[in-house]
């Protein structure tokens, strides 16, 4: 038999900011994980670059970044597979 999967995964409420100078996780903000975005909230643009920002600060491959709700709101909620923790960002910068 095969290593038994996982089902390790974090969700967040994130508040997103597009259109930022810098594209970066900034930190708590109220209940949520603020996140800052260069990209304008067209066509999917910021989606995109938000799962690549925080596929890069949690080190995880960009597939296990999945937008559950939000899709065309500031306020998002993202499920992060294979990350335990929301510190995680931070430890691993």
């Amino acid at each position: 038999m095969g290593k038994p999967k996982t089902d390790t995964f974090l969700t967040l409420n994130i508040k997103v900011e597009p259109r930022s100078s810098r594209a970066e996780i900034v930190g708590p903000y109220g209940n949520a994980l603020k996140v800052k975005l260069t990209s304008p909230p067209i066509e999917g643009k910021a989606n995109k670059e938000l799962i690549e920002v925080l596929a890069k600060g949690f080190r995880i491959a960009k597939k296990d970044v999945e937008i559950v709700s939000g899709q065309s709101s500031k306020n998002k909620i993202v499920k992060l597979n294979g990350v335990r923790n929301v510190d995680d960002w931070k430890t691993k910068k």
